[in-house]
């Protein structure tokens, strides 16, 4: 992943490692090359199932500046705050009377002209929350008001009792975000390959290695021992994956980086059919307080020509398998409105999200609040994040909204069909 060179204090002592531990506090690490959930209900799993649908979920860590990704070139404000950063409206892509893409999102253009990529712009939490760490939790626990430490994507993966322990996979990192925390268990990996138990190797010629930890573990209790056995699980049900070529298909080609790599992870995962219904992927930084720079220099036009060459490989690479592949992309605020001095920008509220693949209904969304270019001024929030999210985990996966986001009544959004 990118390392943090313009972020500001909070996100740089978070790091993106460093958080993710903390997130995963309540887990239970093994000696293996995957981690996994919180508690662990069940001692045995029967075989994975396809997944008809597949939820890919892609955080960016940092912030990233909604508003440069998906630029309101309708609004004069976001013109005179942004004197020096601001994209020109003759170099945006599909441009209509109020928004235009970020000029390196060409890559992505195929996907927007056949329907499949869609924008909905002023999201975010409904109470404006500046902290990188708090924000993260609220966005992904999506349960205001709770004290449970239950995220919702476990909720979304648990809605049918106790799950596989491959239904939801994070690729790129050896522990699963927040938004996977709680009772179901998930897998976390770095190396699809490196998924085996620590000692079983080459050299371990007869396995003696599984049958001596199987022993060891059969006659555990508690959370632990069932937790090891659920790994023994996990690790003997992923094989499928390994057994695919690690290479990308129907000429996919990732740009250098942890993005592509996590993609290519998560492309493969799906061609292996192993039942994984949601995958996530986090990436950042995007915490872009100084340097974020204009279209010849700087991190965000690096950046997004990255994030655009990654995602569409990424469907090309899924082929077929792509009509049943959504990926939303999700952020924990936005950024002010003006630019600061350092051609960055500081902490704000709202937010663009990104929907792609399967069930998306292509275009612009979102309810726009005319923007003011004081100092402090941030885009507003008109469509609650969970609302986008509802939309998707209804429509595509079958789950009900009301369990998945508890007390919350989504708005409609109109960005997604239904199966």
């Amino acid at each position: 992943m990118t390392e943090p060179t313009s972020s500001c204090a909070e996100f740089a002592a978070l790091s993106r490692r460093g958080f993710l531990r903390t997130a995963a506090l309540g887990g239970a690490a093994l000696s293996t090359s995957a981690a996994f959930g919180t508690a662990f209900v069940e001692t045995s799993y029967a075989a994975p199932r396809p997944a008809s649908s597949v939820l890919v979920v892609l955080s960016m860590r940092g912030a990233v500046d909604g508003m440069s990704l998906v630029v309101p070139h309708g609004d004069p404000a976001y013109y005179s705050a942004r004197p020096r950063i601001a994209i020109p409206a003759s170099q945006l892509l599909v441009r209509d009377g109020f928004f235009g893409l970020h000029p390196a999102m060409a890559p992505l253009l195929p996907l927007w002209r056949s329907g499949r990529m869609a924008a909905v712009h002023a999201t975010g939490l409904a109470v404006p929350n500046r902290s990188h760490f708090s924000a993260m939790e609220a966005v992904e626990d999506a349960d205001p008001g709770s004290s449970a430490r239950v995220g919702w994507l476990n909720r979304l993966i648990g809605r049918e009792g106790s799950p596989h322990p491959l239904r939801a996979v994070q690729v790129g990192a050896t522990v699963p975000p927040a938004s996977l925390a709680g009772p179901a268990p998930s897998m976390a990996l770095s190396d699809i390959d490196a998924v085996r138990l620590a000692g079983h190797d080459k050299w371990d010629t007869k396995h003696r290695r599984p049958a001596s930890m199987r022993t060891m573990w059969s006659g555990v209790g508690g959370p632990l021992g069932t937790a090891a056995r659920t790994a023994f699980t996990a690790v003997d049900d992923f094989r499928p994956v390994q057994a695919t070529k690690a290479a990308p298909t129907n000429g996919a080609r990732y740009p250098q980086g942890d993005l592509g790599e996590a993609l290519a992870a998560a492309a493969r995962t799906i061609r292996g059919d192993v039942g994984a219904e949601v995958i996530t992927i986090d990436h950042g930084d995007w915490d872009h307080h100084s340097g974020l720079g204009t279209l010849q220099w700087g991190s965000m036009q690096a950046m997004t020509k990255e994030l655009a060459g990654a995602l569409a490989a990424f469907f090309t690479d899924l082929g077929p398998a792509a009509a049943k592949v959504t990926l939303v992309t999700i952020s924990e605020f936005g950024r002010r409105t003006r630019e600061n001095a350092s051609f960055g920008l500081d902490h704000g509220h709202g937010n663009a999200m990104l929907l792609l693949g399967a069930g998306v209904k292509g275009g612009y969304y979102g309810t726009w609040t005319p923007l003011r270019s004081a100092t402090d001024d941030d885009l507003a929030v008109t469509t609650d994040y969970r609302s986008v999210l509802a939309e998707v985990v209804t429509r595509r996966l079958g789950a009900s909204a009301a369990r998945v986001f508890p007390g919350f009544s989504p708005e409609p959004v109109g960005a997604v069909t239904s199966l």
